[in-house]
């Protein structure tokens, strides 16, 4: 149903004098002009807000409001405008009340709810009433979308009242720079991208990439100062979202610990993994990072103090891991109490050690059997409960299973000790080269549900870097994210994924025919490790000894022809179906960069995901031309093939790097110290942009040596790859 144009209706009575059109003529077009003003439309298609609202009544009839036509805001305090986006950007603040197609004010926070507020757009007039300023920031954001999509459709704006609020106060994301930084530019404008989602804060693992005044050694040459990381906070608060850091410890501590200087509060000395937390110094070293980390982002009420995955030694001191991993989490959350800030500690280890780790991430177990296990190991807790310092914020995070009774067990036993607690959920959990497995969107929704009903204070989104796909391959599982800690459980995964296709890439664009991310699934993940043997990952291969001899795919042998063949079998099976799919999905793309779009450059990225996953499945196909071949020129032809993409490879990483370094940082420092890092994270394996192609590389490697080490006679002529 298409929205009926009552801009093209309005025709006034000077210019039907003008026309010298007779009365009754005038009566039969008031009626159509009448006409006109009634609705053609569905709201559920044509008008999808993100994330959802709680109330939304649309009136049977349009307004006279004509998009371009929103120019002007009135309010009879003293309020200013809040900041404004898009469309409404322009919109400037009268003191003349006629004059606006918008009025404005603060409403008694009584009728409303924090961050909430109120939209009416009436036949000619637009009201929004904030419960604060986000409130109303947040009222003048959708009023932007709605904008946007009358615009669209080439029609005045609906008439429509909304109320609406956050299901969750505290909605965060993370933000992880250990492996890369992006351009300041970038951060400056992901401001602006989140708090039109709604997003009201960030934490920001900082690690090395601050420019440390009390630990210089710390920071690495490359990091941002404290002013420049304060200047975008100051940026990011003006638009309601509060930045607080995320400084590493008491273990994924390398950042520190790799360097000479500190080498002596290991935990053990062999790794640059742990801190000692019984060694007084570590405080020392670890309190002046956080005094930097909070003077750099001053706004932020939290501290979070990591302490994940992490077991200590006790270097013979007979303390259990559970009492280290204590002492050094009551002196770290002291800490931030004395500096009004709110601890948070990932509350995985004290589980662990307590034996309580497996019911939360085994979904399948019976309830009987995780109250078991519970009876059996909760008094191991128990008998610290005291230790447990009561001031800090207990972040169950749980990326895969949060839907289990065992995680929802765990998180129990904190709140009804009288322990804060909150989820973490993640905007991907297999990421090579991009998030897969549909952004983790279900499992998104699902700890928002718990959240939700458990009145839970937050939740946090994290968004790791181990793998550093390129942020804005993040997107769409940032949009699920708001979707669902702002307006609950509203819409289904794929109502959101409409909605998501629909804001992100314009109306057009919201059917399954474009869903393009999920389609491109399936052949990243297949790409992954194309080019390594089985049951070994590419993120391995700098790790591994002779990794051309030993984990790299073999070649197709001279004197065995077929063999190779039958070896990759299975894969070779699925190359072709894959191609098809990664083409399509480079067609669709095309034809919304043609069609205009606001999000070319994150189409741009996808392309060149699909450019890379395409080139693997090609060097595979041209392999086995090469090993079925039944004839010399079939054996040239492919050949010659294989010297072309090799040429090809160097084509395809200039596109892929020009692109991705638009907003990335691609390079570490020439004198960058390399973590030892054994989650084997590929983005801190090269201090250059090697990382990403380390099975490309590798093979082109081993192809080049594998074909001049032998000369082919073909036609009386040798043959070799140059």
């Amino acid at each position: 149903m298409k929205y009926l144009n009552f801009v093209n209706c309005n025709i006034n009575l000077k210019l039907m004098n003008f026309l010298n059109i007779k009365p009754t003529l005038f009566i039969v077009l008031a009626g159509l002009l009448f006409s006109c003003s009634k609705t053609n439309y569905t709201p559920s298609q044509d008008f999808l807000l993100l994330p959802s609202v709680a109330e939304q009544n649309f009136s049977e009839e349009v307004s006279q409001l004509q998009p371009d036509g929103i120019r002007y805001a009135y309010t009879d305090s003293t309020v200013q405008l809040p900041v404004r986006f898009g469309r409404t950007a322009e919109i400037e603040k009268t003191t003349k009340a006629e004059n606006a197609q918008i009025e404005y004010r603060i409403k008694p926070a009584q009728e409303l709810k924090p961050e909430g507020y109120s939209l009416y757009i009436g036949k000619d007039k637009i009201k929004i009433e904030g419960a604060d300023q986000a409130g109303l920031m947040y009222g003048f954001i959708t009023l932007n979308q709605l904008i946007e999509d009358a615009q669209s459709k080439g029609s005045n704006l609906p008439q429509v009242t909304i109320t609406d609020a956050p299901k969750i106060a505290f909605r965060p994301i993370q933000i992880d720079v250990k492996h890369h930084l992006e351009k300041k530019s970038y951060y400056y404008e992901l401001m602006d991208e989140l708090a039109q989602l709604k997003i009201n804060a960030i934490i920001l693992e900082i690690e090395d990439k601050l420019q440390y005044k009390r630990r210089p050694e710390v920071g690495s040459a490359d990091a941002l100062s404290i002013d420049e990381w304060r200047a975008i906070s100051d940026y990011a608060i003006a638009r309601n979202i509060k930045i607080s850091p995320l400084v590493q410890g008491l273990g994924h501590a390398s950042f520190v610990l790799k360097h000479e200087k500190n080498k002596h509060l290991r935990d053990d000395p062999k790794s640059d993994w742990a801190f000692n937390p019984l060694d007084p110094e570590t405080y020392e070293v670890q309190f002046d990072l956080y005094l930097d980390a909070m003077e750099a982002f001053p706004h932020g009420k939290y501290l979070h103090v990591g302490g994940d995955e992490v077991q200590t030694t006790g270097r013979e001191s007979g303390k259990s891991a559970l009492e280290l991993n204590l002492i050094w989490l009551n002196k770290v959350t002291a800490f931030a109490a004395e500096h009004d800030r709110t601890p948070i500690f990932w509350d995985d280890m004290p589980l662990k050690q307590a034996g309580l780790m497996q019911p939360i991430y085994d979904a399948k177990m019976s309830k009987a059997t995780v109250d078991s296990i519970w009876q059996a190991n909760e008094p191991k807790l128990n008998r610290f409960i005291e230790q447990f310092p009561k001031n800090c914020v207990y972040m169950r995070w749980n990326y895969h299973m949060a839907e289990s009774y065992g995680n929802g067990k765990a998180m129990d036993w904190f709140s009804l000790n009288g322990f804060q607690v909150m989820g973490a959920t993640a905007g991907q959990t297999r990421w090579t080269l991009m998030p897969q497995r549909e952004s983790n969107i279900d499992q998104i929704r699902i700890f928002a549900e718990q959240s939700i009903n458990r009145n839970y204070n937050g939740l946090l989104l994290t968004l790791w870097d181990d793998d550093s796909p390129h942020f804005e391959l993040y997107k769409r599982g940032i949009n699920a994210f708001a979707e669902f800690s702002w307006g609950g459980l509203k819409r289904s995964k794929e109502e959101f994924k409409k909605a998501y296709r629909h804001r992100k890439f314009g109306p057009k664009f919201q059917s399954e025919e474009f869903a393009f991310i999920d389609d491109l699934d399936g052949p990243v993940a297949f790409w992954t490790n194309l080019l390594v043997e089985d049951g070994i990952h590419r993120n391995s291969l700098y790790q591994r000894d002779n990794p051309l001899q030993n984990a790299i795919i073999d070649l197709p042998d001279f004197d065995q022809k077929g063999l190779w063949t039958e070896k990759y079998a299975e894969r070779l099976a699925k190359l072709e179906a894959q191609r098809e799919i990664v083409e399509e999905v480079q067609n669709t793309l095309q034809q919304i960069q043609t069609e205009g779009t606001k999000a070319d450059y994150n189409l741009k990225v996808y392309n060149q995901v699909g450019n890379l996953v395409d080139y693997n499945i090609r060097l595979m196909q041209t392999l086995n031309a090469f090993d079925i071949a039944q004839t010399d020129t079939e054996e040239e032809k492919a050949l010659e093939t294989l010297n072309e993409m090799k040429a090809e490879f160097n084509q395809v990483r200039l596109k892929f790097e020009e692109v991705y370094s638009e907003t990335r940082i691609l390079n570490k420092p020439e004198n960058y110290i390399l973590d030892q890092d054994h989650h084997r994270h590929p983005a801190n394996q090269t201090v250059n942009f090697d990382w990403q192609f380390t099975s490309e590389l590798m093979l082109l490697q081993k192809i080049d040596n594998h074909f001049k080490a032998r000369s082919i006679l073909n036609e009386g002529k040798k043959k070799q790859i140059q």
